[in-house]
């Protein structure tokens, strides 16, 4: 027992004397007031927050650049029981710490959420609070702020069974589904938003009329408003939110006037329905950032006009059987957040825009292509225009066949401008095609890319920009203002597309 017992006490002294020496350890924390801490940032700032509804998480980042280490005597957030604010200091949650400390050239990470109460007002509301480090005398501070948004909460796959008028006062947050009844009309305020969760849907068994205006439109979108990359992405830019709306098959009379849809899967599915009745009128419109299909249509009559289909993962058009009239749109894929592939049957193309005539879909049908008009129109995109007819940024199919290079009293595409190689036969009139061998190729103001911090503007660049004054005067007299609310009739000759080129030093 004594040999055990001898090695014992040694150890026992010895770990003693070990966590004497770790308290003696406070002794070394710098007392010096002049030793202060740094913070990635002065202010954490979250975008707009939805009322009961729990904010992403952010970060900041404390560091102790000093040669010494710091006891930082406490860390209190200064009004946790009203703000909704919530912090949590290096791994641990609460609004109050004591003694935390940090080494010498060493950092520390905290991390904050809020959930803003309801504050019962139409417009964003201002919420303030504030982290507190105090250590030998100092005393530092982060300011936390968030705006809280009232929004009218759609969750749990609400159904309208009855007309409907859906205002602007506050934004729409749909959680996961709105469902709209055969027989029910719907009208949309202008300046209506709509913010749409991630996997929610807008499914319409009735009718849309949404009216906006050129300055106050009627938006679809995602309901992140922060970044994923900061100052340089932001989730507003990014595609694959939400699902997207569904028109179904006994949905007709639908008008989107001055709407934009953006972010989403699919952003307008429009089931097979009868080709005789008004699907969906479309005009000075934006269809736009799909992780899928911008426009997806089985056998329906669609109308559009003033209005921009532009990229997608998928096709940005796709049109099977059906009457369909488009004019003055840009229908353009320079989609470049994430690669271009296919959802097509077929499995091997996804251009711009894809026209389908007796062709069958989840193996009904087939259905036959009664008309497909195009009109001074624009229809272009990053692939290469070839002889193969699987590539060029449009595709046309006839039994499975693809048919571009045939004729065909089905289709008609009337003083556009097409990424593809040239077409000679009476589908195509008065059509520029632009080739890899072109000198002036389609110039847009922005295609996306980190320099332009994701942002696309699709107006021409350049007066020398195909299709800049090249449109058909008689059908442009219909619609004397561009998407923008610029005239068209007042230069040398209407534009081609959505929109008219503006010199930039006119803007």
């Amino acid at each position: 027992m004594k040999r055990i017992t001898a090695p014992l006490l040694i150890i026992c002294t010895l770990l003693l004397n070990l966590l004497a020496g770790c308290d003696g350890l406070d002794e070394n924390y710098s007392t010096n007031p002049n030793h202060r801490l740094s913070f990635s940032t002065d202010t954490l700032s979250f975008d707009t927050v939805f009322t009961t509804i729990g904010s992403a998480t952010k970060q900041f980042m404390v560091y102790n650049k000093n040669s010494e280490p710091l006891n930082i005597e406490r860390i209190i957030q200064a009004s946790p029981a009203t703000s909704g604010f919530r912090i949590n200091v290096d791994g641990r949650k609460g609004d109050n710490f004591d003694n935390i400390r940090i080494a010498a050239k060493d950092s520390m990470y905290i991390f904050v959420e809020v959930t803003v109460n309801p504050n019962g007002k139409d417009q964003p509301l201002l919420i303030q609070d504030s982290i507190v480090f105090t250590y030998n005398s100092v005393k530092q501070t982060v300011l936390l702020e968030a705006c809280g948004q009232d929004v009218m909460l759609i969750k749990g796959g609400q159904t309208l069974s009855e007309d409907t008028k859906l205002t602007a006062e506050r934004p729409y947050l749909i959680y996961d589904s709105l469902m709209i009844d055969k027989g029910v009309t719907v009208n949309i305020e202008e300046g209506t938003t709509f913010y749409m969760h991630d996997k929610a849907k807008i499914i319409v068994d009735g009718t849309i009329v949404a009216n906006g205006t050129m300055d106050k439109p009627i938006v679809f979108r995602g309901d992140r408003l922060d970044f994923i990359l900061n100052d340089v992405l932001p989730y507003d830019r990014t595609p694959g939110q939400w699902e997207g709306i569904v028109f179904n098959s006994e949905s007709f009379d639908n008008v989107f006037n001055n709407v934009i849809v953006k972010n989403g899967n699919n952003g307008i599915t429009c089931k097979a329905s009868d080709p005789e009745k008004s699907k969906l009128k479309i005009s000075n419109s934006q269809i736009t950032n799909m992780d899928g299909s911008g426009l997806r249509a089985v056998n329906c009559n669609i109308e559009a006009a003033n209005s921009e289909f532009t990229n997608a993962t998928a096709d940005v058009m796709v049109l099977a059987g059906g009457k369909y009239n488009f004019t003055h749109c840009t229908i353009v894929n320079y989609m470049s957040l994430k690669s271009r592939h296919s959802l097509s049957q077929d499995g091997e193309s996804s251009q711009t825009l894809r026209i389908l005539d007796n062709f069958k879909v989840n193996d009904i049908g087939p259905y036959p292509l009664l008309e497909a008009n195009f009109d001074n129109c624009i229809i272009d995109g990053s692939y290469k225009a070839s002889n193969n007819l699987k590539e060029g940024e449009l595709q046309i199919v006839s039994d499975e066949k693809y048919i571009l290079r045939s004729s065909s009293s089905n289709y008609l595409f009337n003083h556009c401008v097409i990424k593809l190689q040239k077409i000679s036969n009476d589908n195509f009139k008065n059509v520029i095609f632009i080739t890899e061998n072109d000198e002036n190729k389609m110039e847009y103001r922005m295609t996306g890319g980190e320099k332009n911090k994701y942002m696309y503007d699709f107006r021409p660049d350049k007066e020398t920009t195909p299709g800049v004054g090249k449109a058909d005067l008689f059908v442009s007299q219909k619609y004397p203002v561009d998407r923008n609310g610029v005239n068209r009739l007042t230069n040398n000759g209407p534009d081609i597309g959505a929109y008219e080129f503006v010199p930039k030093e006119e803007e």
